[in-house]
């Protein structure tokens, strides 16, 4: 629960995440749960020239499709 609480402190604050295959990216960090799952918002990626993909992808916004049987 250390880091939990550690991270739950910066919520609202700017905040880099480098995730395992290397990829960078900031944002704002909206929320955090027991698991350490975050949520960024206005994530960028700080090496657009080597993931042009990701790239593109944040510059979107995203849309959650509701799960099958759930109604529109």
């Amino acid at each position: 629960m250390l880091f939990y609480s550690f991270f739950k402190t910066l919520v609202g604050k700017e905040v880099a995440v480098e995730l395992k295959n290397d990829v960078a990216l900031t944002g704002k960090l909206h929320n955090v749960d027991q698991y350490l799952n975050i949520k960024l918002l206005e994530a960028k990626v700080v090496d657009p020239e080597r993931h042009p993909q990701l790239t593109a992808m944040t510059q979107k916004r995203c849309r959650r499709r509701p799960p099958p049987g759930r109604g529109a």
